[in-house]
């Protein structure tokens, strides 16, 4: 059975495997943002700063600046620097006096440069950091030149704070998500604690008892309604064994208790006579066939109970019945009527015994006069076993499939029999998807056994 910890311990495990590709998952969406974010807020940090440097471009074009170059917030760093030299030729007055911001120019092709200095005479501090952006002008009022413009990079880039609210925004996003699937795990799987714990209840003395099917149509529904169905054959298979070992404890115990009073009372005599013990011995060696044949009847039916089906192979009903019965009429007068060809597929072997036990079973009770008929009826081949005995009352047509059982006047006219012969054929034929029933002959007026097997798909009619 199962043990009750079992679904908190699957739920443990879907929410914290669930968790871990959910935490990757923000992971790697949180740097993924935290980068595009950044670059995106820097790109437009720097073209608001590209804007103010082409701005002065276009001025001069023609003239020059009277004095310092005019600048407004938010970009207030303005130079103009001689492209040749680097000497600066103007500039805003907040860099009036310094150095040129930088001495790069741009690549080969290209006009515009964007770097980053951290120069000490640029910011208020000796660790603030400037973005730069130039374009550089030919033939301008001042010559060629580079025009530069810089401004301090936004504040949420350096602060720290896009990280913080991201990485805020993703442990709420988190826990919020955690809960939910700590939520929804456990939902989903509460009615599988459910089945867990129905399932503890179920002992081998109450093998009946099944589970609740939840209504949910999903697969915990799915579940449920396939483990009922293993409870079904478990149950199935219990009361078989049950009943095969009380059946087979009684009957073998009634011969075993008559073969050991008739030794000890032949033991008992003090000066035993030949002739009695002769009879004695020839009386014991009928039991112990009886045994015998209960034994193998026995061991046939364990068998039925795993392999019966796992041998197939084709084999045509209206020539096996001709083979073994066709020239047969030692006890009575035996007819067999083929009308066609029936085939199936089975094993041969324990085909033949089933028709061997119902013919037998036939002879016991027929008064002169048995028919068989083999025929096909649809996508079923049919064997008819007729007999003109006394026929089975309706009351015991079926208790003369039961094993062990044994009408009154099947025990006056077979007394060593084992009770098994028609169970095993009954158990032989459905494992091949049959049907054996008994019922009246109307063709001879006693007993008719029918067998229907489904026939070879493969087979033309």
């Amino acid at each position: 059975m199962w043990n009750r910890a079992r679904p908190r311990s699957l739920r443990g495990r879907v929410t914290a495997g669930a968790m871990v590709v959910l935490v990757l998952v923000v992971a790697t969406v949180l740097i993924t943002s935290i980068l595009v974010l950044r670059d995106l807020i820097d790109t437009q940090a720097r073209d608001r700063t590209a804007m103010a440097a082409r701005h002065i471009a276009d001025q001069i074009t023609d003239e020059r600046f009277p004095g310092d170059i005019p600048a407004t917030e938010p970009i207030l760093r303005l130079q103009i620097v001689d492209w040749y030299s680097g000497e600066v030729l103007a500039a805003s007055d907040a860099l009036r006096g310094l150095p040129a911001l930088s001495r790069d120019h741009p690549a080969g092709g290209d006009f515009r440069l964007d770097t980053t200095t951290c120069a000490d005479f640029v910011g208020e501090s000796p660790d603030d950091c400037y973005l730069v952006v130039g374009y550089s002008m030919a033939d301008s009022a001042y010559g060629d030149v580079v025009v530069l413009a810089a401004s301090p990079p936004p504040h949420i880039l350096t602060s720290g704070t896009l990280e913080a609210v991201m990485f805020g925004t993703s442990v709420a996003l988190l826990s919020f998500t955690g809960f939910v699937i700590w939520f929804g795990v456990g939902r989903a799987l509460r009615p599988v604690e459910t089945i867990s714990h129905e399932m503890e209840q179920i002992s081998v003395t109450d093998l009946h008892r099944r589970l609740r099917v939840p209504r949910t149509h999903d697969e915990i529904a799915h579940l449920a309604r396939t483990a009922n169905a293993s409870l079904d054959r478990l149950e199935e298979a219990v009361t078989r064994q049950r009943r095969f070992i009380s059946d087979a404890s009684h009957e073998l115990r009634n011969p075993i208790a008559g073969m050991r009073a008739k030794l000890e009372v032949e033991l008992s005599e003090p000066e035993p006579d030949p002739r009695a013990r002769e009879r004695l011995l020839t009386g014991l060696l009928t039991d112990t066939e009886r045994l015998e044949n209960i034994v193998a009847d026995l061991l046939e039916l364990a068998r039925l109970d795993s392999d019966v089906a796992a041998v197939r192979q084709r084999v045509d009903l209206s020539d096996l019945v001709g083979r073994e019965f066709g020239d047969r009429n030692e006890v009575v007068d035996l007819h067999v009527h083929a009308q066609r060809a029936a085939p199936v597929r089975v094993d041969r072997l324990r085909m033949t015994r089933v028709l061997t036990n119902l013919v037998a079973n036939a002879e016991r009770h027929a008064h002169s006069r048995i028919d068989i008929v083999v025929d096909r009826d649809g996508e079923d081949a049919v064997v008819e076993v007729h007999d003109d005995g006394s026929g089975i009352p309706e009351a015991d047509r079926e208790r003369v499939f039961e094993r062990f059982a044994r009408l009154r006047e099947s025990r006056e006219l077979d007394p060593g029999g084992s009770g098994l012969g028609l169970p095993i054929s009954r158990e032989i034929v459905r494992a091949y998807g049959g049907t054996l029933v008994a019922g009246h002959s109307d063709l001879l007026g006693g007993a008719l056994f029918v067998l229907r097997i489904p026939a070879d798909p493969g087979a033309k009619g």
